[in-house]
């Protein structure tokens, strides 16, 4: 099983990109959650739930859409 600080490293990162949108740190989060996935003793759930995140993470970001305000 892969060990904790990768867990918590991919977590942190992904809070990071979340919270502030840092490329750099939604990078390096895709690329933990990579390593993450490719661990032979995960289930296959978290595995594809890993291979999920890392594939969105490494999207460019969607361009933001104006919500319409009410008169």
């Amino acid at each position: 099983m892969p060990g904790i600080e990768l867990w918590a490293g991919a977590l942190s990162l992904l809070l990071i990109h979340h919270e502030s949108g840092c490329p750099h740190s939604g990078r390096n989060a895709a690329r933990l959650l990579e390593r993450l996935g490719q661990s032979p003793e995960l289930d296959a759930a978290t595995r594809a739930l890993c291979e999920r995140a890392s594939e969105r993470l490494s999207q460019p970001p969607a361009p933001e859409t104006k919500h319409a305000r009410p008169a």
